[in-house]
């Protein structure tokens, strides 16, 4: 696949201080595999990181974040033929994101869906990590083991802090 055709996107694995992770579910997806971990497009000129911090500001309401980590590649994944979206009508064949992990230093509180206007998703809740890949749509399940696979020992320390 030509990266040219890959929407630029960051993703991001938000750690509580006992090691589960963050999942959303996307407004209007059908259930079951419709929860999944932030993530959105990097805008022209902004770099990855900054992208980032505002993409989870924008889904969740998060600000109070340490990052820990960050894959090193891009991990890509394609839309479906089925996949009728968006972005597959500007030309997007799939996405190219980078993954960061943050270890969430804020209170649930903190944490409001509605903070940008466009809700992305509409219930949230705290899961150990392998939960995420049997909650995801299926074209990016592959994606996701590779973020976990990534992102594992810093959710094992985070859980190995809280015992």
């Amino acid at each position: 696949m030509d990266l040219a055709l890959l929407r630029p996107n960051v993703g991001i694995v938000l750690i509580a201080r006992d090691g589960r992770v963050w999942l959303g579910r996307r407004a209007g997806a059908t259930p079951p595999a419709n929860w999944q971990f932030p993530q959105g497009g990097i805008d022209a000129g902004e770099d990855p990181l900054s992208a980032a911090h505002r993409e989870l500001r924008e889904e969740t309401g998060v600000v109070s974040v340490r990052l820990l980590g960050q894959t090193p590649d891009w991990i890509v994944y394609e839309f479906p033929p089925e996949h009728q979206g968006s972005k597959l009508l500007k030309g997007w064949r799939g996405q190219k994101q980078l993954w960061f992990a943050f270890a969430f230093e804020g209170e649930d509180a903190e944490i409001d869906l509605e903070v940008h206007g466009e809700v992305e998703f509409d219930a949230w809740r705290w899961a150990p990590l392998d939960e995420a890949l049997d909650q995801v749509i299926d074209f990016k399940r592959d994606a996701y083991r590779q973020v976990i696979a990534h992102f594992r020992p810093l959710v094992e320390q985070a859980s190995d802090r809280s015992s």
